[in-house]
């Protein structure tokens, strides 16, 4: 899986897969044009994340395991939590503290998936 697909494996990547899907079976649309909107998904939820996010998020927790595998690290940890604090820019302020039993995180390299996505539109 190429780096600028990580985000297909959200919960808004899995909503939209099994809705094309669903439209790929009932013949509304073609697995040509279901993959054309998942690429430009995965384009767009990266420009996204590089120009509209300005918050900071900060965690704490038990880190239980960790793997570095083809420049991606995964953590999973337990009883974490999550502090988001948004830039004097945005109108989202302070959000409370989140405490989950159970997270797993996989972080890669900005330069990794700005090259993968360079790849990609060449």
């Amino acid at each position: 899986m190429a780096a600028t697909q990580l985000y297909r494996q959200s919960r808004l990547g899995d909503s939209l897969v099994e809705a094309l899907d669903v439209l790929v079976e009932a013949e509304k649309i073609t697995p040509e044009l279901a993959m054309k909107v998942l690429a430009e998904f995965d384009a767009s939820f990266l420009k996204a994340l590089q120009s509209k996010v300005r918050a900071r998020t900060t965690f704490r927790g038990q880190l239980d395991t960790y793997r570095f595998c083809d420049n991606v690290w995964t953590f999973i940890m337990s009883d974490t939590s999550f502090r988001t604090v948004a830039s004097q820019h945005s109108s989202i302020g302070y959000t409370p503290e989140v405490v989950l039993g159970k997270v797993k995180m996989v972080c890669v390299d900005a330069k990794l998936v700005e090259k993968d996505a360079a790849e990609q539109q060449a």
